[in-house]
């Protein structure tokens, strides 16, 4: 436990390579939101989105195409994107591939 003030919390600890099957998987419960994407080359994510939240999306092996609105962004490994969800999203495996997502919300 670590304690800040009057506000105490846990520390969480989860290993990616342990985690198994593809899609999404909540990573904690609570805020921000925290989500690993694992996709095989070729699926995708229907066109969705996330009112009220700034998204943090880092690819951590692979590639994506990462559609925003009317906007396509192409995130290889190591590369990080940081966008409104108010707008649509839909990713894109153009390899297998895997990302590490934060959904924070807008302030």
């Amino acid at each position: 436990m670590t304690q800040s003030g009057d506000t105490t919390t846990e520390t969480e600890r989860i290993a990616l390579s342990e985690l198994d099957g593809d899609g999404r998987t909540p990573l904690f419960e609570g805020e921000p939101r925290t989500v690993r994407l694992a996709l095989d080359a070729g699926e995708s994510v229907p066109a969705h989105q996330h009112p009220g939240r700034q998204i943090v999306f880092q690819v951590l092996d692979g590639e994506f195409e990462l559609e925003l609105g009317a906007e396509t962004l192409s995130l290889s490994a190591g590369e990080i994107a940081r966008f409104d969800g108010a707008q649509d999203i839909s990713p894109t495996a153009v390899t297998d591939a895997e990302a590490l997502l934060v959904l924070a919300a807008a302030e």
